[in-house]
C-alpha cells in the first residue's frame, strides 16, 4: 500500500467513524467525548474484530485484510454501496460484492415502470425477488405480486407453484438458464446466509431446481424468448429484456415485450378485465 493510499485510508475511515454517533449503534454515550461519534474501540467490538487490528488498519499498517471482516467494518460504520467500494479499493481488494436493500428501490424506477403502459416489465435483484411492477406485469403474473415475502421471486413461483394462471411453457429451454444466471449471480453471495437459506429452500422444495443447480451452469443475463399459456387466453409470445440500474447495483428492470399481436390483444384484455396492482 502506498504512503497516499495509507493516508486517504486512515481519513476516511476516521471521517466515517466520527458521523456515528453512539446513540445510533445501541451504545450508551457515557462521558463526555473529545472527539464527535465512535471510538476505535467501539468500531472494533461491534465489527467483531481486534482493537489492534482496526487500529492498524486505520493507520493503513501492512495487515490481512479479509472481504468478510471489511464488510464487517462496513457495515459497523454503515457505508454505502459507492463508500463501500472505495474502502475495498484502499486496502487494495477485489472489487466488493454489490450489496442491495431487497426492499427499497430508487423511487424513480416505479415512474418508469408505469410510463412502459401496456409492456409488462418488473424491477428484480440479482436473487430475482420482484420488488416493483406494473399494472400489465400484475396482470400478467398476478401469483408473483402475490405472494407472500420471501416467496415474491421469479425462480420460487416458477419451480414450486403449479397453481397459476400463467404457465411457462418452454421450460426445457428457459428454466436451465435461468438457474445459470442465478448461479452467476450467487458466486457474488455465496458467503451470504440469506443466500444460502434460499438454495437450501428452493432445492428441498423443487426436485427440478436441485438438478439444474448441480449441474454448475454460469450465465450472464440477457434477452430471451419467452412463452406463456395462460387459463383463459390462451398461447402469449413475449421477449423479454433485461436492463442493469445503474443507481441501484444488481437491480435489473425486465420487460416483456409482446412479440404479436394475438399477444398484445389478449394483454390489453387481462389489463382491463380485473383488478390489478403497482
Amino acid at each position: 500500500m502506498t504512503e497516499a493510499r495509507r493516508t486517504d485510508l486512515a481519513a476516511f475511515l476516521r471521517t466515517r467513524r466520527a458521523r456515528i454517533t453512539p446513540e445510533m449503534v445501541d451504545l450508551a454515550p457515557g462521558p463526555r467525548r473529545r472527539t464527535p461519534g465512535l471510538r476505535r474501540e467501539e468500531v472494533a467490538q461491534l465489527a467483531g474484530v481486534g482493537v489492534t487490528w482496526y487500529t492498524w488498519l486505520e493507520q493503513g499498517r501492512p495487515i490481512n485484510v479479509s472481504g468478510q471482516v471489511l464488510d464487517a467494518v462496513a457495515r459497523t460504520l454503515m457505508l454505502d454501496n459507492a463508500e463501500r467500494q472505495h474502502l475495498y479499493r484502499l486496502t487494495g481488494q477485489a472489487e466488493a460484492p454489490a450489496v442491495v436493500d431487497a426492499g427499497r428501490i430508487p423511487a424513480e424506477m416505479q415512474g418508469i415502470l408505469d410510463q412502459l403502459g401496456d409492456m409488462p416489465a418488473s424491477v428484480a435483484n440479482s436473487r430475482s425477488d420482484v420488488l416493483a411492477w406494473n399494472a400489465s406485469y400484475a396482470a400478467l403474473f398476478p401469483h408473483v405480486v402475490e405472494a407472500p415475502d420471501g416467496e415474491r421471486n421469479s425462480l420460487w413461483q416458477t419451480f414450486v407453484n403449479t397453481a397459476v394462471p400463467t404457465r411457462l411453457v418452454n421450460r426445457e429451454s428457459e428454466l436451465p438458464r435461468a438457474v445459470a444466471v442465478f448461479r452467476g449471480a450467487y458466486s457474488r453471495h455465496s458467503d451470504d446466509p440469506c443466500w444460502q437459506d434460499f438454495v437450501r429452500r428452493l432445492s428441498a422444495e423443487s426436485a427440478e431446481f436441485a438438478r439444474m443447480w448441480a449441474r454448475q451452469d454460469v450465465a450472464e443475463p440477457g434477452p430471451r424468448v419467452k412463452h406463456f399459456e395462460h387459463e383463459v387466453v390462451g398461447a402469449l409470445r413475449f421477449s423479454t429484456t433485461s436492463l442493469n440500474a445503474s443507481s441501484a447495483p444488481e437491480m435489473r428492470l425486465i420487460v416483456y415485450s409482446p412479440q404479436d399481436d394475438a399477444t398484445r390483444s389478449a394483454l390489453a384484455w387481462l389489463v382491463g378485465s380485473g383488478d390489478t396492482k403497482s
